[in-house]
């Protein structure tokens, strides 16, 4: 018997160490949720600060910056018509 009450001690005190650990563990993860949720916040507080670039630009510019790409863009199509 002196065997089984070892072992039984040694069990109890070995199922008390994961009970510590999985409620060390648990507090660790309402930790991360909450440090999560703050950068989560922050995340959507930058992401609304932000502009694109053509919100940051005047139409004429856009309409400007629009037909220098077509250009760009004809000017390729010809260059590339004229190889094949």
């Amino acid at each position: 018997m002196n065997k089984l009450t070892q072992e039984t001690d040694r069990f109890r005190h070995l199922l008390d160490e994961v009970g510590s650990e999985v409620e060390t563990l648990k507090q660790e993860i309402k930790e991360l949720k909450r440090d999560n949720a703050k950068l989560k916040a922050k995340l959507e507080e930058e992401h609304e600060k932000q502009t694109d670039i053509f919100s940051a630009i005047t139409e004429s510019e856009r309409l400007a910056l629009r037909q220098h790409i077509q250009d760009l863009i004809s000017k390729i199509d010809h260059h590339l018509g004229s190889h094949s």
